[in-house]
């Protein structure tokens, strides 16, 4: 099964006395941590490198709809995004991804899809063979500073503004019209589009 909007697949391998790495919990991985590239880039096969946890939640990089990467300075390559993001303790807390660059090779900043949504969207993918996702009905737009000013807000406000309501679903149900800022779900604070 694949799902293009994480850039997620899975594979079945006829192969047996395989050992699978254990799957972290991407959501206790923080900036400084030590973090793990292993794959084979430009076709050497087995090349492991190592770096750091640059940045977590990075959103609005525009490689995948559902950004929201692990970014690290751990070498990724042409062959080896796909591979795994391991901590020290050899737990996979990614998957390697994409990299930003100007000439196709490695620059310092890599991204990788937390372990938690890649269990999530492959468990989804293995049981019924398509991701189910929440859709609360809205179009948001980020707010800007630009945008903030605009609207007489402070030029520090973030959040996402609501650009459009789908008539009867939850958003509407719920109160949100057009013109709402939503600043946080749950208790988590939303500072752009993507994020929300």
């Amino acid at each position: 099964g694949t799902e293009p909007r994480t850039d997620l697949a899975v594979l079945r391998i006829d192969a047996s006395g395989l050992v699978a790495a254990p799957i972290g919990d991407s959501s206790r991985v923080e900036v400084g941590d030590w973090a793990i590239a292993i794959g084979s880039p430009f076709g050497l096969a087995q090349t492991v490198t190592a770096g750091i946890i640059s940045a977590t939640k990075r959103t609005d990089q525009g490689i995948t709809p559902y950004d929201d990467f692990i970014q690290t300075d751990a070498a990724i390559n042409p062959g080896n995004s796909g591979g795994p993001l391991l901590n020290l303790r050899g737990e996979i807390i990614g998957i390697n991804t994409a990299i930003a660059s100007r000439g196709g090779g490695y620059n310092g900043i890599c991204f990788a899809v937390p372990s938690n949504t890649a269990s999530r969207v492959l468990g989804d993918l293995i049981s019924s063979g398509k991701v189910s996702r929440g859709f609360i009905g809205v179009r948001p737009a980020s707010l800007t500073p630009a945008l903030a000013k605009q609207l007489a807000l402070p030029e520090s406000q973030r959040g996402a503004l609501v650009e459009q309501v789908t008539k009867g679903m939850p958003a509407e149900k719920a109160g949100i019209r057009v013109g709402a800022i939503i600043v946080a779900i749950d208790g988590v604070e939303i500072q752009t589009a993507s994020a929300l």
